[in-house]
């Protein structure tokens, strides 16, 4: 063994600056051969529109409303809401040991096209901008509610990360208080901020595009990369170019930007084992508490679950759960794949080359 520490071979630790925690990386472990469960991946072609999707325009949805005939984006309060506004207030306190307390809010449901059969990587930058847009609203709306404080715009893609229909769509929960995760970046930030005076992830991505290893691609207003600390074995950041605490701070341009790195993200994903690829997606920003929150950078995360093909997954077990993270697959690996896929959809690579000739 080289005496020399060398992070692409070594066993190791890297620490999450964002929310102060630590992954186990065990490089050397991703050249053992797999002789796990391989599962049939489906081929079944979705519908353009289906009669029997309670989210498809023109639709009855379960609680007997009738979706209206969208042609875009349509948004509604989730019909079984995790979280409801009508909750009295009331707290549950007993020696410091039994805690609990009333916590309002609300669910939004976004449709991102009225297209069943779409995904973001197979939709157009002009219809993932249409959502950009509906979130910005949404955040708008919800934040003018005096008991919301924060507010997590999320996307879970794929059954097997909990997505009951395959309509493309995400959600908002909007709440009382700020969720766990946020709240680790939260602190972490503040602290970073009262030290350097700069944002972490300004700082942060201005490393990374100097190193490069991690990148997988940039725009004009957005860096896109694996993050140093990665858990997930495909887990990817867009970060904004520009330091901003929420998605309402961005401009015209930095949304056009912003939907184009989430259509090329989302479509590399499926290019990397030609599959839908499920992921869950979200953005943290900062609360919407009505203060400025200078030290928050707002970014978008995605956890992926697929390991090494589209039938072999990656979950939290044994040691992660009893423990602390850990990966096999290094961040420089994950992006080194990433990096080298095309950003054109899989389905329709052979159209676009075929009207190159």
């Amino acid at each position: 063994m080289s005496s020399t520490f060398d992070v692409r071979d070594h066993s190791h630790r890297r620490f999450n600056p964002l929310t102060g925690e630590w992954v186990q990386v065990s490089p050397h472990r991703s050249k053992r051969p797999w002789q796990g469960q391989v599962e049939k991946v489906s081929g079944d072609k979705l519908l353009s529109f289906d009669p029997t999707c309670y989210l498809c325009p023109g639709n009855v949805r379960a609680n007997g409303e009738v979706n209206p005939p969208y042609t875009s984006t349509y948004a509604f309060t989730n019909d079984f809401a995790a979280l409801v506004e009508d909750v009295p207030a009331g707290t549950v306190a007993e020696d410091d040991l039994l805690l609990a307390r009333s916590e309002r809010g609300l669910c939004r449901v976004v449709c991102f096209s009225p297209r069943h059969d779409l995904t973001i990587a197979e939709m157009t930058t002009e219809g993932i901008r249409s959502v950009v847009d509906l979130w910005v609203e949404e955040y708008k709306s919800l934040s003018t509610k005096d008991f919301v404080n924060y507010i997590q715009i999320f996307e879970n893609k794929g059954a097997v990360m909990g997505c009951s229909n395959p309509h493309p769509h995400g959600q908002i929960w909007a709440q009382e208080s700020i969720p766990v995760e946020p709240l680790k970046k939260q602190q972490q930030q503040e602290q970073y901020f009262a030290r350097k005076g700069r944002t972490l992830l300004a700082d942060y991505q201005e490393l990374e595009l100097r190193r490069g290893e991690r990148v997988i691609f940039e725009n004009e207003h957005f860096v896109v990369l694996v993050p140093f600390w990665a858990v997930w074995p495909f887990e990817t950041m867009i970060i904004p170019k520009r330091a901003m605490a929420r998605i309402t701070d961005m401009t015209d341009a930095e949304r056009t930007s912003f939907a184009d790195a989430y259509r090329r993200m989302a479509s590399r994903y499926d290019n990397l084992f030609e599959v839908s690829f499920p992921y869950s997606a979200g953005i943290h920003q900062a609360p919407s508490d009505g203060a400025a929150h200078a030290e928050w950078h707002w970014h978008m995360v995605f956890y992926p679950p697929l390991l090494r093909s589209a039938t072999v997954k990656k979950f939290m077990v044994g040691y992660e759960m009893l423990a602390n993270p850990q990966r096999d697959i290094t961040p420089e690996f994950s992006a080194e794949r990433l990096r080298s896929l095309p950003d054109v959809h899989y389905k329709h690579r052979s159209v676009v080359e075929s009207s190159n000739q």
